[in-house]
């Protein structure tokens, strides 16, 4: 690899990393607001009960953590893909709320960016867990 390659495969790591932080960053923030009061209400009308509140935030809390951590930030990733999707699903088919379903669209794109570039972590976590359970 040339060293302009190699220049540039740093760069574009150290991009993909400040965009992992400051997705997490948001995730934590996000995710602990819905142990509060301001929620209550949205989750009502959803129909499922409080308990969907809370398992959000510890999900986005822990996909969070998640991304911050090099092994396990692709699959962390790829949770919070199928959390936002749940949460666009939601707005757009629960409530009805297509301007509600933007952010969380947002989020999953970005998301759905890291897991695409970190899937070398998945590919290794799913191989480790394979040969787990083959006994190797």
């Amino acid at each position: 690899m040339s060293d302009r390659a190699s220049t540039a495969r740093v760069a574009g790591d150290v991009v993909l990393w400040v965009v992992q932080v400051l997705l997490a960053a948001y995730f934590v923030h996000s995710g602990l607001s819905l142990f509060g009061d301001g929620f209550v209400g949205k989750f009502e009308k959803i129909g499922f009960g409080q308990w969907l509140r809370y398992a959000t935030g510890v999900l986005e809390v822990t996909g969070a953590l998640g991304l911050l951590v090099p092994r396990l930030c692709g699959p962390a990733a790829l949770g919070l893909v199928g959390v936002m999707a749940g949460a666009v699903c939601t707005e757009l088919f629960v409530l009805g709320d297509t301007g509600g379903a933007v952010l969380p669209a947002e989020l999953l794109a970005v998301a759905a960016v890291i897991a695409f570039f970190r899937r070398d972590t998945v590919r290794d976590l799913v191989g480790r867990a394979r040969s787990q359970r083959l006994g190797k």
